[in-house]
This record gives structure tokens, sequence and C-alpha cells, in this order.
């Protein structure tokens, strides 16, 4: 029956119906004062009431490592119990952890995208996994200068869905920084994909697969000085590359860094494959978005046939013309990223304005002085193959310069017994060994890019980008597959009675692995780059 109804009810009875209707009012009024009171009471200043009606309250606050100031030292930071050249495996190595940081924590979750979400640590803890590269690469930055301040940690919610916690969306509300001076911390989170979970991963960097007993290398992220880079967002990136396509365009390591994508990618959506002989191609059907990689080693014009005293044979390159597959396809391009470098420690001859001035491994008249050696030859290439992209009258996209991958061979080069065998965490401070051929190699690379950012027209200079790697990257020795090269149960992993190491790959990156890093600062740099076109667009 309805309450206050004057056939059933008492209070009718008694009371007129005007009287009623003011009386409950009354009480209803007093009731939620009553109410409020309670729930002020149970939830002091600083709660959030909406938490109480809707299920929120103020998000937790994100945990991340911090680099102890009073420890700040040129190189990396780490307690000096952890011995970086210990070839012994650390005691939680079967389950991928060194020590005891992730224990009790949760398996990481491939098949989200989501940002994991990093444990609280105690000081003595954030000593040992955090480990800071503080040395100024002498490059200049064209990402703007870094904010004086530590940007604030970004929160999470718990209850968001993985596809909403859109980690990216951290990154676009700081300002930009120089994304690579900064340090290397454990994630316990682990990596977004195993070698498990990405079938077109290549069998020599499928460190797990080829028997590689510990698993730490996985688990170290980079952190920015200044600002966060965002865990890699695969539902981000399709969005923003949606009808377009990225190219990765290079040598060996450029494939390495290719593959990390589709790996990455691979997790949210499984592509369709669309390459030829000239060009791999795949294609993400939902989103309209193609990755695809053209091989080219020097990224200048190259050829075999005999050519003044130079016979036929042997590799000539033409050091002042671009490598004209590269150019033809650019078209197509709507981001490349170059990687280069490495072939030049390989026999080739150089030429530039149709006269030969220099050669690797060959020069037939010792008499005469080269005019160009090799590492001089890099970066020619380099200003060489940007002017033309920049000034192609077709192709407007974003290029992305990645500097010289350093590579690991302690004790030797690749043929000459170097190693990197039982490196499982990355170099210590005070323990880096400078390779004068990578810090040289960078050099070049660095001076190439300069002089054609010089050149080229102020509304291309934008679209020009160096994604300044090589330092941070000649910390993770670790990262490398060594001798884990092979499935084969069989291979040789240690050294020799004589010393003498087995045959393996520092050059290379493990996947998952470092390489995946990579990936993270390439979206970065796109975000970046359509968000000034859009500031740019609503300022006209």
């Amino acid at each position: 029956m309805a309450f206050g109804s004057p056939r059933n009810s008492i209070f009718a009875a008694g009371f007129p119906r005007r009287v009623s209707t003011t009386a409950i009012a009354i009480g209803g009024l007093a009731s939620f004062f009553v109410f409020g009171l309670l729930l002020r009471l149970s939830y002091p200043n600083g709660s959030s009431v909406g938490g109480v009606f809707y299920g929120f309250g103020t998000p937790e606050q994100v945990e991340v490592p911090l680099i102890l100031s009073n420890h700040t030292v040129k190189g990396l930071q780490k307690s000096s119990d952890i011995n970086a050249f210990d070839s012994n495996p650390t005691p939680d190595s079967s389950s991928g952890s060194p020590g005891d940081v992730s224990k009790n924590l949760p398996p990481p979750d491939f098949d989200s995208g989501r940002q994991v979400e990093k444990q609280p640590l105690t000081q003595e803890k954030e000593e040992k996994v955090s480990l800071d590269t503080t040395e100024k690469i002498n490059v200049p930055s064209d990402e703007g200068e870094a904010n004086d301040t530590k940007a604030e940690e970004t929160p999470s919610s718990s209850s968001a869905p993985p596809h909403d916690d859109d980690s990216s969306e951290t990154a676009s509300s700081e300002p930009e920084c120089d994304l690579y001076q900064g340090s290397w911390f454990y994630d316990p989170g682990g990596p977004l994909y195993t070698n498990n979970s990405c079938p077109v991963l290549t069998q020599m960097q499928n460190c797990q697969g080829n028997g590689r007993p510990d698993k730490g290398y996985e688990n170290w992220r980079w952190k920015p000085s200044q600002c966060d880079l965002p865990r890699f967002d695969a539902r981000k990136f399709l969005e923003l590359m949606s009808h377009k396509t990225l190219a990765f365009i290079g040598d060996s390591v450029a494939r390495n860094q290719m593959e990390s994508m589709l790996c990455l990618l691979w997790q949210v959506e499984t592509p369709v494959n669309r390459g030829s002989r000239k060009m791999q191609r795949w294609y993400f059907k939902k989103s309209s978005v193609m990755i695809a990689r053209i091989w080219s080693s020097w990224l200048v014009h190259q050829f075999n046939e005999k050519f003044d005293y130079a016979p036929e044979g042997v590799t000539k390159l033409k050091l002042d013309l671009p490598d004209e597959r590269i150019m033809e396809a650019i078209p197509k391009f709507d981001v490349v990223v170059l990687s280069s470098g490495h072939w030049f420690a390989k026999q080739s001859v150089y030429i530039l304005k149709d006269e030969i001035v220099g050669g690797q491994l060959w020069w037939p008249d010792k008499s005469k002085p080269m005019k160009v050696n090799n590492v001089d030859a890099f970066g020619i290439s380099v200003e060489t193959i940007l002017k033309s992209m920049a000034t192609h009258p077709n192709y407007s996209g974003l290029t992305i310069v990645r500097t010289f991958s350093p590579d690991h061979y302690e004790g030797g080069a690749w043929n000459t017994g170097g190693s990197c065998t039982g490196k499982e965490e990355p170099i210590v401070s005070g323990k880096l060994v400078k390779n004068g051929f990578t810090e040289i190699m960078h050099e070049k690379q660095a001076t190439g890019y300069n002089q054609a950012v010089d050149t080229v027209a102020d509304n291309l200079k934008p679209k020009l980008k160096l994604m300044d790697i090589t330092e941070a990257f000649g910390y993770r020795h670790d990262g490398h597959p060594g001798p884990y090269r092979n499935p084969d149960p069989n291979k040789i992993t240690k050294r020799g009675p004589d010393g003498r190491p087995p045959p393996q790959d520092c050059l290379h990156w493990c996947m998952p692995g470092p390489v995946d890093t990579w990936n993270e600062m390439v979206l970065e740099l796109i975000r970046r780059d359509l968000e000034g076109m859009k500031r740019k667009s609503s300022s006209t």
C-alpha cells in the first residue's frame, strides 16, 4: 500500500493532508542532514565524496625508482654489492628476476598493452635497481630545452580496463624534454611480449628460445631524467599512425628494430604479410597501418662494376648519391627510421664527384694517402641521404635518424675473440670502457645530421629528428644474444680450455629486450610531430 493513503494511513486519519505532506517533507530533510553528518564523520577532509557515490576516489600515485641525488656520478648508479661482470646466474634467474625484487608479483599481462604499475621500492632497493647515465652527449638536442624540474609521475587507476589506460597521454601533458639523458631502472612488470607470443622474431635474436638461462635483461627500462617515456602503447600507436606507413630502412639492426615493433603491435592485432622481394610489408587492417622495411647497407648508391682502377667485384659507394631504391619508395612513407654504420667496417671503395677518394680494406696504392676513410664516409653518407630525403618533391614525412647502435665485443672484435658472454645486467658506474670506434662513428653521424639540418630550408628542419640512443645503450652489454644465437642444444656457450670464447653475437639485440625501448622513443617522436602539426595548423 502507498504510504500516506487516506484510506489506510493513521497519519492521514489524524491530520489534514496539508499538514501530513509538510511533516513528511520536514522529516525527509532532517534525515538528509543526519546522513550528511554521518558521511562527513566517516570521510574526513581529503576524501572524495564522489568515490562514495560513484565508486571512485583519488587515484593512487605510481611509484618509480628515484635517482638518489647524493649518489649522482658520471655514468651509472648502482650499489657496490652487484658485480656486472659476474658470469654466475642470479639467484632467481629461472624466474626472470634478479634477487628478490619481483617476488610475490603477478606475471606480466602480455595481451594487454597497458602500462604496468611500478611497485613501491625502499631506498635500499632503489639504490640497487636504478642506474643513472648523466654524462651529456656533445650533440645539440632538437627536442628543445629540458624542463628544470622532474615531471610528476602519472597516476593510474587499477579499476580502468587495460585499453583505457592511455599511457601516451602522460607525455602529451608534459613539456618536451631530452629523451636520451636518463637512467635504466628495473621494472618487475617485465616486457609486453615474449619470444613465444611473436611469430616474426628472427631466431638469432630469440635468446630465450635459444637457451639463454637468465631473463633479467628483459626487465630494464629507460627513464629520461626530466620526463617520462611512456611504456609502449600498441593501440595508441595504431591510432596515431592510422592510414599511414612507417618504414625502417638500413641494415640488419634496422630489421632488429622492425621486428621489435611488429612484436609489440602483434599483441593487439595480427597483421597481414604483404611483402615482396624488394620490401617487407606488414599490414594492420583494422587501422590501415603499414610497417615496412627496405634493406640498404650504406644508404647511398652502390655498385660492383669496374670503376677507374677499382676492379669489378669490389663494392663501390657513391657517397654523394642516395640509394635510388630509397628515393623511389619514400613517397609512400609517412615516417622513416634510418639505421646504418656497421657496414662501413666492410670492404668498399669510396667515390665522390666521380673520383675515388678512399676505401675500407681496399687501397692499392699505399704511397698515396686516402682523402676519405670509413668513418668520414659514414658521416658523408648520412648527410647525403638526409638532404636527399628532405628535398624530395614527393616526400614530406618524418625522418628519424637512430644513432649508431653500440656493440659490446670485449677483448677483441667479432672475429678475433670478442665476447659478451655472462653479462646479465647493465654496466655499473665506473666500469664502462668506452669504445673508440663507437665514439667516432657517433660523432661523424651527428656531424652529418647537423650539416644536413643546417642546409635544408627552415620549414623542413622539424621533419628531421636525431634519436640519440648511443650513450644510453653503451651500458647494455647484457642485451645481446652472445653465444645463444641458435637453438642447437649442443652449442658451446662457455670459454674453451684455451680461454677463447665461443662464436657469438654482441651487436644485435635480444627480443624482448633493450631494442624495444627504441620503439617507445619512436612512438614519442611521432606523437610530438603530430602535436606540432596540430599546433601549427591551429595558429594559421
